[in-house]
């Protein structure tokens, strides 16, 4: 429950918590915008009032927020502007960008489709052919939806046919999507047009497919909490005014609905979650039994993961989940059966591996794992014995799987963070995989090494990191260094290439990547340790791989930095705020920085099984202590920072970044400039055109540089 109380009140209660609202300073030569307060804001959570003076900064459509925007963007690239190597940095970026990017080919309706881009593109261009020998050709431009690429294609989907292809369209990186439908025969539009899409597939289904839409928005469609997701059926060449309702669940609004249809055309799968979390419910409908024919439950309770793969040839199902294995594994249910004493289990749960992508192809499976966050890849039959492990170039990831049954080709990317990302391809008959596509670079990886390394976090739990450098680097103590690090909602961070990560290790830096707890390197296991009432674990995770770094004599507190991005933003001001000796320069992106108010925007609920919510009594004190606009206090050593969001993120808000900036700027009174950098026409980090990654990435590094008072080395 939440009220408000007077001012007097709420500070005397809450003096710790916001240090009773200092006037705003100045770091020397810096005159920050002058942001307003209103100290009749106050919350009051389980008894304890918490002020929140700069609430207003909430609203996005507001005049007084879009002058701030404006005043804070003229302040940070005035500073910007100001570093002397800045446009040599972009240009060398634009250099290492410049390579053919693939992803895997994949086959359906007798095509082989997949993406492309030339280098400098802003958007990849998806191809279609009907043989890998054939003269591709184009079936979708997004570079021809908008003259600056910031339309971007967010889902693509083939009819089993191969005739139609319906396809989302996300503008300035929003969530929000609208499907178009293209036929491949003419390569021209259908008038079919659908909106309100957030977070769905199109599962084809005869002449049309099922997909998942919100109501209308009765106030900012980028910062309105969604719910009452839908799941409907649209018939080619009808309007959605006509789509068929097929599910909703009025009694659980909060609920999120995915859709899939099996190849052969028998069952639509309907996947229900209760947030953004590792755990789901699965219900059937068989589509053969007629248009009417129910959903039924397959899995229920919300208490374990399940994934489908293929149908296996017998018509079982096969599923990845972690039910009795945290690590997950491989079972196959008969949908007419599916108790699980009639399940089989075809790969158990492995000791030392996360079972990972599963790929039905030619008559076997491809499988890939991950040890201590690196891939492995396997071929196993049918019936679950390993026939072979397909060897990989190094420790990196192996992503992209993409294959059919009875179909001998499929094919993978294999990266690492020094190897541009390689299509392989795998023949299922010989169990032997050749190169299909390999970029040409513009630097030699080669002079360019990974080292993994592992530390002892606060509680003595054993964390990886990898440290990518260039080979016979001094440990002088003064590189360069930029620690990463995201730490949450069961997902793990695997080696890949980043020709951003690269120019800094050509510069003569250190990138180090830490798996911290929290995400899924070592199943659910190494999750539940990093959430909740465990989040903890994760800062102290990321503060041990910093003074590992410090100690082990490649590095020191002044030439060291902390980034992360969503999850990894809150991450990086938590644990400065806890740590600020630790870091010279800070640069938390898109971050979830109020932990007292997430889940009132956009999709912010789903992230309460991660998080907790302020609104229960038993997590409210945990987060108010790990807030990060929270625990911004006066008299502080701050690092150097550099806030990053955008203008139309409709994931994490870009309010969370607003308020921490204005916070920060009125309690610190040092040297080190904070900063915000507010990029417009761009959302959460899906579809970012080329020429805005590259324009951040310049932006990001000559900060970091001029920050640590190194000048890089410029190739």
């Amino acid at each position: 429950m939440m009220t408000a109380l007077p001012l007097a009140t709420a500070l005397l209660t809450a003096a710790v918590l916001l240090a009773a609202l200092p006037a705003a300073a100045q770091s020397p030569g810096l005159k920050y915008p002058p942001t307003r307060q209103d100290p009749s804001v106050v919350d009051v959570y389980h008894g304890t009032p918490v002020p929140d003076p700069y609430r207003w900064l909430e609203d996005d459509r507001s005049e007084e927020t879009a002058a701030w925007v404006k005043a804070q963007n003229e302040l940070t690239f005035g500073y910007l502007n100001q570093i002397p190597f800045r446009g040599q940095i972009r240009k060398r970026l634009e250099e290492l960008w410049n390579y053919e990017r693939y992803s895997t080919p994949y086959k359906r309706g007798g095509w082989f489709i997949y993406s492309k881009n030339d280098g400098l593109q802003n958007q990849s261009v998806v191809y279609y052919q009907k043989k890998l020998d054939d003269t591709p050709q184009v079936l979708i431009d997004p570079n021809t939806f908008s003259k600056d690429g910031t339309v971007s294609l967010s889902m693509l989907s083939v009819s089993p046919d191969g005739r139609y292809a319906a396809y989302g369209i996300s503008e300035a990186g929003s969530d929000w999507q609208r499907f178009r439908i293209r036929d491949l025969n003419t390569r021209k539009d259908l008038t079919d047009e659908l909106k309100r899409i957030k977070f769905s597939a199109a599962a084809w289904a005869g002449n049309g497919f099922y997909y998942c839409r919100y109501p209308e928005p009765k106030g900012s469609e980028l910062s309105e909490i969604n719910q009452g997701q839908q799941i409907y059926f649209h018939r080619i060449g009808t309007p959605q005014s006509q789509d068929q309702l097929i599910h909703e669940d009025p009694a659980h609004p909060k609920r999120y609905f995915g859709v899939q249809t099996t190849d052969d055309g028998r069952w639509l799968l309907v996947t229900v979650s209760e947030g953004a979390t590792s755990t789901n419910e699965v219900h059937l409908r068989d589509l053969k039994a007629g248009p009417r024919a129910p959903l039924r439950p397959l899995f229920t309770g919300f208490a374990h993961s399940y994934s489908f793969i293929d149908l296996l040839p017998d018509g079982r199902m096969l599923f990845k989940t972690n039910n009795q294995a945290p690590r997950y594994r491989l079972i196959a249910v008969d949908p007419q059966r599916p108790q699980p004493e009639n399940w089989q289990v075809i790969v158990p749960e492995l000791e030392a591996e996360v079972l990972g992508d599963i790929e039905l192809t030619g008559d076997h499976l491809l499988v890939q794992t991950m040890r201590d966050a690196t891939a492995r890849l396997y071929a196993y039959d049918l019936k679950g014995s390993r026939l072979s492990e397909i060897a990989l170039p190094g420790l990196g990831s192996a992503s992209g799987l993409s294959g059919k049954a009875n179909d001998p080709d499929a094919f993978f990317i294999y990266t690492d963070y020094t190897t541009p990302p390689t299509v392989y391809r795998y023949d299922a008959r010989t169990r032997q995989t050749s190169v299909f596509r390999q970029p040409r670079y513009a630097a030699d990886v080669s002079l360019y090494e990974s080292e993994q390394v592992f530390v002892t976090s606060k509680d003595g739990t054993r964390v990886p990191m990898i440290l990518v450098r260039r080979k016979g680097l001094p440990r002088d103590g003064k590189r360069p260094t930029l620690l990463y690090g995201y730490g949450g909602f069961n997902i793990s961070v695997t080696p890949g290439f980043s020709p951003a990560v690269f120019w800094h290790v050509e510069a003569g830096g250190i990138y180090a990547v830490v798996n911290l707890r929290g995400g899924g390197e070592y199943g659910e296991a190494w999750h539940n340790a990093g959430k909740r009432l465990q989040k903890q674990n994760v800062f102290d995770d990321c503060v041990a791989a910093a003074r590992w770094l410090l100690s082990s004599g490649w590095t020191s507190t002044q030439h060291l930095g902390l980034h992360g991005r969503s999850n990894g933003g809150l991450l990086v001001a938590a644990v400065v705020n806890q740590h600020p000796e630790l870091f010279r320069v800070a640069i938390p992106g898109v971050g979830v920085l109020d932990l007292l108010r997430y889940h009132k925007f956009t999709i912010g609920w789903g992230w309460v099984p991660e998080y907790g919510s302020a609104d229960e009594a038993d997590q409210f004190p945990n987060l108010l202590r790990l807030s990060p606009l929270h625990n911004l206090r006066p008299g502080i050593e701050y690092p150097s920072t550099l806030i990053m969001t955008s203008d139309h993120d409709d994931r994490v808000v870009p309010a969370h970044s607003f308020k921490y900036a204005a916070r920060l700027q009125e309690v610190y009174r040092g040297p080190n400039p904070q900063l915000i950098r507010i990029e417009t026409s761009a959302g959460h980090g899906a579809g970012l055109p080329t020429a805005k990654q590259i324009d951040q990435w310049a932006d990001f590094w000559s900060f970091f540089y001029h920050e640590i008072g190194a000048k890089p080395e410029i190739r």
